[in-house]
């Protein structure tokens, strides 16, 4: 049974297991002279616990700005953010600043380590600020967390004696100081060599392994790729990521169009969404949950040829192939299925913008369609 998404409740989930971050219809203008600027726009973003997140845009797309929200140094003008279960968008300076202090450790593209303070002094500090831990367990833990980031045999260094890489990494250990739940990094491989970003990145992937919810943010696609999951940011607005990764091809701005004209649908286990032999008037990609493509075969019964997950799209070999179905698409029979279905006009419209993605997509279809016939074919 397939029922429309907007009948469902979309609201973030209040179940036992919230998103670390939260934000909901989140708007913000700015005013300057020529008028108000609306540099945010019905942004809605959940991040998980454990998940390792980059947020990727051009300069000026709103990538600052999405972070200021989630950091609590700037506020919506509309809507909501929760953190790590708080509503920061409701609490006064005060009450941030204590917040930030347990919640967040901040990584900053120049490093902004204090010049007259010794790299160890420097992730003392604060744990110094937050009142946290004994005077003696703070300089056992400050050590600790440069020895794990290798600056073991640096930390009574000034920061003006050690290089680049070294500072960025002397200042992952300070924002791990007081153990917070979520590490944001601002551009931080902007400064670095490929090989120190590289280093830095083994360095994320492992807090995390150990349970960390760790945020970059950048405007390097490349980089974005070390991370499990990105969110693309243009012009305000978040780019669909299951589209994203479906049609990298296509540009930020080609990408916010589709996520215009996205249609979501849910289907209930097991229920029929294509139809081998009829017609199809759009392309679906799977954004929760796993489809079964089915193929008939000659005097044997149909057969369960390859099962997609989010990110994964079908429908294509309809677009270039008479419009019909060649295949039987279901919901997967454990579980519901959420899928974003795009009209073959809108398809049409957009690929004609984009050669390298219709290129792409057609070579797709052509090649399923092969795997298709060869399936079909009863074994001898």
């Amino acid at each position: 049974m397939f029922i429309p998404t907007d009948r469902i409740n979309l609201e973030p989930s209040s179940d036992a297991n919230p998103p670390m971050v939260d934000l909901r219809e989140v708007d913000k203008f700015y005013q300057s002279p020529a008028g108000d600027y609306h540099a945010l726009k019905s942004v809605d973003l959940q991040i998980n616990a454990g998940e390792f997140v980059s947020i990727i845009g051009k300069s000026g797309s709103g990538k600052s700005t999405l972070l200021n929200m989630i950091t609590g140094i700037d506020r919506p003008t509309t809507g909501e953010v929760y953190v790590h279960g708080s509503a920061i968008h409701d609490m006064n300076e005060n009450q941030l600043a204590g917040w930030r202090g347990e919640n967040l450790g901040i990584i900053f593209q120049f490093f902004q380590l204090l010049p007259a303070l010794s790299l160890k002094q420097n992730v003392i500090l604060p744990m110094d600020l937050a009142g946290k831990y004994g005077r003696r367990e703070r300089r056992e833990r400050a050590e600790h967390l440069l020895e794990i980031v290798g600056l073991e045999e640096h930390m009574h260094k000034l920061p003006s004696m050690v290089s680049g890489g070294q500072q960025q990494r002397a200042a992952m250990a300070r924002a791990l100081a007081n153990d917070p739940p979520i590490l944001i990094a601002d551009e931080p491989t902007g400064n670095l060599d490929s090989k120190t970003a590289a280093t830095l990145f083994d360095l994320f992937n492992q807090l995390v392994a150990d349970g960390k919810t760790v945020i970059i943010v950048t405007h390097d696609s490349s980089l974005a790729r070390h991370a499990h999951r990105t969110a693309l940011i243009a012009d305000g607005e978040i780019v669909n990521e299951y589209i994203a990764k479906a049609l990298p091809t296509l540009t930020s701005q080609q990408l916010l169009l589709a996520t215009h004209q996205l249609k979501p649908r849910t289907y209930e286990p097991g229920a029929m969404i294509l139809t081998e032999g009829r017609n199809s008037d759009a392309f679906y990609v799977i954004s929760k949950g796993t489809v079964d493509v089915i193929l008939p075969r000659e005097n044997q019964s149909d057969v369960v040829v390859v099962q997609l997950g989010p990110g994964k799209y079908f429908g294509e070999m309809e677009f270039f192939h008479e419009r019909r179905s060649r295949a039987s698409v279901r919901a997967c029979p454990a579980c519901p299925v959420e899928v974003l279905a795009l009209d073959y006009d809108s398809l049409g419209a957009i690929l004609n913008e984009s050669e390298p993605t219709r290129e792409a997509l057609h070579l797709a279809a052509d090649r399923h369609e092969d795997e298709n016939v060869g399936m079909r074919k009863p074994k001898r």
